[in-house]
Order: structure tokens, then sequence, then C-alpha cells
């Protein structure tokens, strides 16, 4: 065996010591792909609140607020108050929001994508999945 090809084959025609399954993937169940898009769209969700809350901290922390309503008061003359703008209840209230709409566009492409699948399996026959017991 002096070719790679030949070294290929014969470690291809070993036994495992495990029994091999090949299947193919041909349906994926919409409302469970639905279920599972809505689950990871709310871990999503809770994830962005955090961080709108964790930026809001370093920002006030920083003093960068403070800094930028300075700026904004002696272009505008006064007339517009960063502080009062950003403050937690606004922050949070547009982190909540953007955590909504997330949680309806994941959800609602999980879906999309689970009926692009089942579509496409028509034509492709499918992924084929390989598992092995250990």
């Amino acid at each position: 065996m002096s070719t790679v090809a030949d070294k290929l084959a014969k470690k291809s025609s070993k036994r495992t010591s495990g029994k091999q399954v090949r299947l193919r993937l041909v349906y994926v169940d919409f409302w469970s792909a639905l279920k599972l898009s809505f689950l990871g769209a709310v871990a999503l969700a809770i994830a962005t609140l955090v961080s709108f809350f964790l930026m809001y901290l370093v920002l006030q922390a920083t003093g960068l607020v403070g800094k930028a309503d300075e700026i904004v008061s002696g272009v505008t003359d006064g007339s517009i108050s960063l502080v009062q703008v950003l403050g937690l209840p606004q922050v949070m209230a547009f982190g909540s929001v953007v955590a909504i709409l997330n949680l309806i566009v994941f959800t609602v492409l999980g879906a999309i994508i689970a009926g692009i699948y089942n579509l496409a399996v028509k034509v492709t026959g499918g992924l084929l999945v390989g598992f092995t017991s250990n």
C-alpha cells in the first residue's frame, strides 16, 4: 500500500466498536421549529435587556452621558437635555421594544426556515446524518 488512496481505503474498511447508523433528515416539524425558535428568541430578548441595562450603567459610571449633555446643551442653547432623554426608564423602554421586535422576527424566521427546508427536501432528498454508538 503505497498510495494515499489505498491507505484511506484500508482505514475506511476497519470496523468500529460501536454501531453506525446513517439517517436522512427529510422533514422538520413546523410547530417544533416554531417553539424552538421562540425559545431562542426569548433568550435573546433577555440578553438584549441585560445588555441595554449594563451599557446604561457603564455610560453613567464613566460620565459620558454628562459630557455629551454639555456638548448638546452648548449647541442647542440648553433647549435639549440628554440626561432627561437618556434616563434609565427611557433606555429600558427602548430596549424592551427592540427585544419584542427581535422576538417576533426570530420566531417568524424560524418558522420560515423550517418551511423552506421542507420544500427543499422535495428537490434534494434531505440531509444525510450519521450517528454512532460508542
